[in-house]
């Protein structure tokens, strides 16, 4: 009885001990989190700096601009004004090459989520003769990068007439993005459970019928951050634009690289040109943010 006492009386501090460790931790994890959101305020808000910069010079005069900076306009918020804008609108080479944005953006996001979300589930779930080495030659061409295909595609495209046309630029950006939207969406696929295939496959679905309704519902994440990241690759693309696109066909990226040369006579009309082609593709994130992180989630937990 006298070890068995001595024995609970050698436990009692143990016990206290781990108590006071546990507590110090959970008040050490709660400043640890309460630091890291600190962290993470800060410079979520210094990133912002450029972006509120580059509103606020957008919505001051050029006269303004050129005498203070534009952290002033918050002890003087008379300076802001509209007219910049307006003059924007007004400026046909801004505003046509902002169309042209749209229309080579849109059906090259549009195109890489339809072709690669169709091979990946081919890839993925489909026998075919080959399957692994054609996986294998698509995803090497990850490899590739696009300066080495520019000057042998424009020869291409200059010979079948697609040269400085938005059908030329929109094939490349196609091109170029189907190899990592077939390597992600197929590995995004293979995931999905083998039995609510063979249950759709046992009720009479077809392929494209599986695809249109099992596959692509249950996709929807890894899919949406596929178009996420493709829409802001080719938005706000200059390198191919420059290459393959004429005067008629530029998209906002190379408008504002010409407008620059001419800085000191056009600043009022750059200024406001910049942020909606900035603003545009942070729209198209925040709107679909969800989706994104929903999609980056499933693929780190599979």
């Amino acid at each position: 009885m006298t070890a068995t006492a001595g024995s609970i009386g050698k436990a009692e501090p143990v016990r206290t001990v781990k108590a006071r460790r546990s507590a110090g931790a959970r008040i050490a994890e709660r400043l640890s989190g309460g630091l890291v959101r600190v962290v993470l305020i800060l410079v979520g808000l210094f990133w912002l700096v450029p972006t509120i910069g580059l509103l606020v010079s957008s919505l001051r005069t050029p006269q303004d601009m050129s005498a203070s900076g534009w952290w002033t306009v918050f002890t003087e918020p008379s300076q802001l004004t509209v007219d910049s804008y307006q003059r924007l609108l007004e400026n046909s080479d801004i505003t046509n090459s902002l169309v042209n944005t749209v229309l080579i953006t849109v059906p090259a996001t549009v195109l890489v989520v339809v072709i690669g979300s169709l091979a990946g589930y081919a890839f993925a779930w489909m026998e075919f003769p080959g399957r692994d080495w054609w996986f294998l030659g698509v995803v090497s061409l990850l490899v590739v990068p696009v300066q080495v295909a520019l000057i042998p595609i424009a020869e291409l495209f200059g010979r079948i007439g697609l040269f400085g046309t938005i059908l030329g630029v929109i094939l490349f950006h196609t091109g170029f993005g189907l190899p990592f939207a077939v390597f992600l969406l197929r590995n995004f696929f293979a995931e999905i459970p083998r039995e609510l295939l063979e249950a759709a496959r046992l009720d009479g679905a077809g392929e494209l019928r599986l695809f249109a309704r099992v596959v692509m519902p249950l996709g929807g994440p890894a899919i949406a951050s596929l178009g996420i990241f493709q829409f802001l690759w080719v938005w706000n693309d200059m390198l191919v634009a420059l290459v393959f696109t004429k005067s008629g066909t530029q998209p906002i990226t190379v408008a504002l690289q010409t407008q620059v040369r001419q800085f000191g006579n056009n600043i009022d009309v750059l200024a406001p040109g910049a942020f909606i082609s900035m603003v545009i593709p942070l729209a198209v994130f925040f709107a679909f943010q969800r989706q994104f992180v929903s999609g980056v989630m499933a693929g780190a937990v599979k």
